[in-house]
């Protein structure tokens, strides 16, 4: 079969990771795979190594200082759709800017968002209305796409690489700390985080603050701002990393003390995921789909007091062993093989019913 997948960047994003890792199961079920990207801020190929089996079309994407957000998504899609070429069977996006790209196929919905520039807003309903075919990565996702526009999809759970996290060395150098993976951004619950390690902090001086990631095709400057005011203010002790190499993030999971996820909205909780992986006591925002894909294997906090008080909790050593090993066993419980063989039922039914899913040239 040949496949194509589409995703709007090279950076290290979750939609991107879940593509790229797909991609690789398809390859490995012996499926013709081709990834399609747009290569942002002079990038010439994906922020780690992809298996020399999947075909890789990076289309250039030039930084415009100048432009809006609007106006960058519009190059987006106007960019890529205009590269895209080839016969396929099966073409998949992965997120709206693609599915506008390349529309009417098969489209992930990771999460669903509510977006306030229109040109964003309006990618957004498109790539929700036009597809063939739609999948989820959770039941609540699909429950909130059939509840609020009618649509239905099929739910294929993401993989996770449990042995590449499980078998990470900590490094113990470090010291205690609470570390977050995504960036600041609205949707990653950065102020409550903040806050939350304000309290943390008053009994543990100690613990330090991570911040890892932050590459989004999105202007977040006003939020960030209203981040560092609150990160002055209250006196928090915060490290931000950035992106982190590819073959570090491991380690850096698996050497911290507790791992912070306060996400407001979310469609599987992947970085989470990894975390459990690595045996990592996790807090997260408690949001149904987060109860769906954790259940008893994380803490839950609603606000920033509650999450304080779940990081000093694991902080203070009283994390139960039963808990660490159901999280190791839900991680492990996640194969990227799973997912991939879970889509080629999939692609196999649409076309079966001479669904329109690929191309022709």
């Amino acid at each position: 079969m040949r496949i194509s997948l589409l995703t709007y960047s090279t950076k290290p994003r979750g939609g991107v990771v879940h593509t790229l890792a797909l991609a690789e199961a398809l390859a490995r079920a012996g499926e013709d795979v081709t990834v399609w990207t747009l290569a942002r801020g002079g990038d010439q190929a994906f922020f780690r190594p992809v298996d020399p089996r999947v075909t890789v079309q990076a289309v250039p994407f030039p930084p415009d200082e100048n432009e809006t957000v609007g106006e960058r998504v519009l190059r987006s899609i106007s960019t890529l759709g205009n590269a895209f070429h080839g016969s396929y069977d099966v073409i998949h996006a992965q997120d709206c800017i693609t599915a506008n790209a390349v529309p009417g196929k098969i489209r992930t919905v990771h999460h669903l968002d509510h977006f306030t520039t229109p040109e964003l807003a309006a990618c957004h309903e498109r790539a929700l209305l036009e597809p063939t075919a739609r999948v989820c990565v959770s039941s609540s996702v699909a429950s909130e796409l059939l509840d609020g526009w009618g649509l239905s999809a099929t739910v294929i759970p993401n993989g996770v690489d449990s042995e590449r996290f499980s078998s990470a060395v900590p490094d113990s150098g470090r010291g205690d700390f609470v570390l977050a993976v995504g960036g600041i951004e609205p949707r990653k619950g950065t102020l409550d985080l903040v806050a939350a390690m304000a309290q943390v902090q008053a009994v543990r001086p100690d613990v330090q603050l991570v911040i890892a990631g932050g590459e989004t095709l999105f202007d977040y400057r006003d939020y960030r701002a209203s981040v560092d005011a609150l990160v002055s203010s209250l006196g928090v002790r915060l490290s931000m990393l950035g992106p982190v190499p590819d073959d570090e993030l491991p380690g850096l999971v698996a050497s911290c003390t507790a791992f912070a996820f306060p996400s407001t909205a979310e469609g599987f909780g992947l970085a989470a995921m990894e975390a459990l992986a690595a045996s990592r006591p996790v807090v997260v925002r408690d949001l149904p789909v987060l109860r769906e894909v954790f259940s008893d294997s994380v803490r839950y906090a609603t606000d920033a007091a509650s999450l304080a008080a779940g990081l000093l909790a694991d902080l203070s050593g009283a994390v139960d062993p039963a808990r660490t090993a159901r999280g190791l066993a839900l991680a492990r419980a996640h194969s990227w093989d799973d997912a991939a063989a879970s889509h080629l039922a999939l692609y196999r039914s649409l076309l079966a019913e001479g669904l329109p899913v690929g191309s022709e040239s």
